[in-house]
C-alpha cells in the first residue's frame, strides 16, 4: 500500500496519519462539511468531502468513503475507532471493492460484536466467564428461572451494544421483567437488535483490558493491559499501563485467554479483549473490542511499540516484527481523555468556541489532539477533544507529571475534564490503586472542584496581598505616597 484513505475524524485521523507519513505512505482524509477546516483534511494529502455534518449522512456512509477511495487511488482504508471501525458490512464491502481494510476480518468483527456470540466462541477455549445465559432471551419465564439459579443483583446486557446502552442491572426478582422490557427497548432503538441475555452482576470490579496483535500467519502477542476503570456512563475517563494490581502471574494468565479469544475467531490486527476483575483478582471476559482502543497510547509509551505501524503492516501480509518475548514493560503511562464536557454538571457535552487552547509540552507528555485554538466544538460528534498522556519511570511519577501537565493545559471557552482529571489522580484510592469502576459514585462530588478552587484562589489572594504590602511598606520607607491598588488584589486574587 502506498495510499490509504482514513475513515475518521479529529485526533484519530491525525494520529493514522503522521504513522502513514513516517512510512512513506500518502494519505486521503474524508471529512464532513462541519469538518472543513479541521487540522486532519489539511495534514492529508487529498482530502475528499463525502456530506453533511450529521455522521448519518458522513462517516457512517460506507459507500460514499468506499468510491473516495477508488477516486483517489488509495489501496487501504484505515477505519481510527468508532463510526464504521467495527461494522462487518463495511469491512466486507471494502474488501468486495478489492481494497485492504486495515483492520479484521468481517466474520472476525461479525463473530465478537455480538456478546453472546463472543462469549460462545471464548468459552470453546475455556476462557473464564461470568455466570449467566449464552443465548439471547426469548422465554421470560425460563429467563427468570436462570436468574434466580445465579442469584441477584443480575445485569441485562444488549447482545449487539456498547457504551453503556441496553444495560439494566435487576436487584431483585419483583423487577425483572420490567428492567428486561427496558433493555430491549433501548437496545432495539439504539441498534436495531432488541436481542438480550443475562449475566451474573459483579457490583464493584475494575476494567481491565488486554492489548493484542495477531497477524494473518496465526502469530499472536499480548502487549500487557491497561486499567480503564475510572467511567461515567459506562464510558471510560482515565486509563494507565500498566495496572496497580495485577501480579506477573495473573497478567500472564490474562494474556494467553486474550489471545485464545483471539484465536477463536482468526482475529489478525490491532484487538482488544476486556476483563472484569474481582476484589480476590478473579478475571471473567466481558467483550472483544475488534478495532484500535481510543487508549492504545498508554500501551505505545510503556512498550515502544506503534500500534498503528503495525496494523498496516499485518494488512499487508507481513509478520509481526516482534515475538512475545521481546515485549517488556517499561516505566508507566497515564491517560486522560480531555472531554468537552462539564465536571460541575453530571459530565454533560458542552459545546463552543477554543478561545483559548494552549496544550503542554515538556518531558514525557504526549497530546494527540485534533483541534486548534478559535475552532468550534461542534455537536455531532463524540466530545472528546484531545488525549494527554504522561509518561515516567514509576507510577507516582507519571501521576506527578500528569498534574504537571494538566496545570500547563490552557483551555478557555469550555468546559472540559481537565480539573476532574486532576482532582481524580491525587486522590487517596487512585494514589493507593483501591478502586474500581465505581469511582466516581463512591468518591466524587462536583464540590470537591469548587473547594480546589477556592483554595486556589486563596492562595492567590493572599500571596498578592502579601506582594502588595511588601511594594507598599517600600514605597513608604523611601518616602513615596501612591493611590495605586493592585489589580490582583482588586478581583481577590
Amino acid at each position: 500500500m502506498q495510499k490509504i484513505l482514513v475513515a475518521n475524524r479529529g485526533e484519530i485521523a491525525m494520529r493514522v496519519m503522521r504513522t502513514a507519513r513516517e512510512m512513506g505512505i500518502k494519505t486521503v482524509a474524508v471529512y464532513s462539511e462541519a469538518d472543513r477546516n479541521m487540522p486532519f483534511v489539511r495534514y492529508a494529502d487529498e482530502a475528499v468531502c463525502i456530506g453533511p455534518a450529521l455522521s448519518s449522512q458522513s462517516y457512517l456512509r460506507g459507500e460514499k468513503i468506499i468510491e473516495a477511495a477508488k477516486k483517489t487511488g488509495a489501496e487501504g482504508i484505515h477505519p481510527g475507532y468508532g463510526f464504521l471501525s467495527e461494522n462487518a458490512a463495511f469491512s466486507k464491502a471494502v474488501a468486495d471493492a478489492g481494497l485492504i481494510f486495515i483492520g479484521p476480518s468481517a466474520h472476525s468483527i461479525e463473530t465478537m460484536g455480538s456478546k453472546i456470540g463472543a462469549k460462545q466462541a471464548a468459552k470453546k477455549f475455556n476462557v473464564p466467564m461470568v455466570p449467566g445465559t449464552e443465548e439471547p432471551i426469548t422465554d421470560i419465564n425460563e429467563a427468570r428461572k436462570i436468574a434466580a439459579g445465579i442469584g441477584y443483583p443480575i445485569l441485562v446486557k444488549a447482545s449487539a451494544g456498547g457504551g453503556g446502552k441496553g444495560m439494566r442491572v435487576v436487584n431483585n426478582e419483583g423487577e425483572f421483567e420490567e428492567q428486561i422490557r427496558t433493555a430491549k427497548s433501548e437496545a432495539l432503538n439504539a441498534f436495531g437488535d432488541d436481542a438480550v441475555f443475562i449475566e451474573k452482576y459483579v457490583g464493584a470490579p475494575k476494567h481491565i483490558e488486554i492489548q493484542l496483535m495477531g497477524d494473518q500467519h496465526g502469530n499472536y502477542v499480548y502487549l500487557f493491559e491497561r486499567e480503564c476503570s475510572i467511567q461515567r456512563r459506562h464510558q471510560k475517563l482515565i486509563e494507565e499501563a500498566p495496572s496497580s494490581c495485577l501480579t506477573p502471574e495473573i497478567r500472564k494468565q490474562m494474556g494467553e485467554c486474550a489471545i485464545a479469544v483471539a484465536r477463536s475467531c482468526n482475529y489478525y490486527g490491532a484487538g482488544t479483549v476486556e476483563f472484569l476483575v474481582d476484589e480476590n483478582l478473579n478475571f471473567y471476559f466481558l467483550e472483544m473490542n475488534t478495532r484500535l482502543q481510543v487508549e492504545h497510547c498508554v500501551t505505545e509509551m510503556i512498550t515502544g511499540i506503534d500500534l498503528v505501524k503495525e496494523q498496516i503492516n499485518v494488512a499487508r501480509g507481513n509478520k509481526l516484527s516482534f515475538t512475545q518475548d521481546d515485549l517488556k514493560i517499561t516505566g508507566h503511562a497515564i491517560e486522560l481523555r480531555v472531554c468537552a464536557e462539564d465536571p460541575f454538571n453530571n459530565f454533560l457535552p458542552d459545546t463552543g468556541k477554543l478561545e483559548m487552547y494552549q496544550p503542554p509540552k515538556g518531558p514525557g507528555v504526549r497530546v494527540d489532539d485534533g483541534y486548534e485554538e478559535g475552532m468550534d466544538i461542534p455537536i455531532f460528534y463524540d466530545p472528546m477533544i484531545a488525549k494527554l498522556v504522561a509518561y515516567a519511570a514509576t507510577r507516582d511519577e507519571a501521576i506527578d507529571r500528569l498534574c504537571r501537565a494538566i496545570d500547563e493545559y490552557y483551555i478557555k471557552g469550555i468546559q472540559t475534564t481537565l480539573e476532574f482529571g486532576k482532582w481524580a489522580v491525587q486522590t487517596e484510592p487512585f494514589r493507593s490503586g483501591n478502586f474500581d469502576t465505581k469511582f466516581i459514585d463512591k468518591y466524587y462530588k462536583p464540590e470537591y472542584l469548587y473547594v480546589d478552587n477556592m483554595e486556589a484562589e486563596q492562595v492567590a489572594a493572599l500571596l498578592a496581598t502579601q506582594i502588595w504590602d511588601n511594594g507598599r511598606k517600600q514605597e513608604l520607607s523611601n518616602g513615596v505616597a501612591t493611590h495605586h491598588i493592585s489589580k490582583w488584589k482588586m478581583s481577590k486574587r
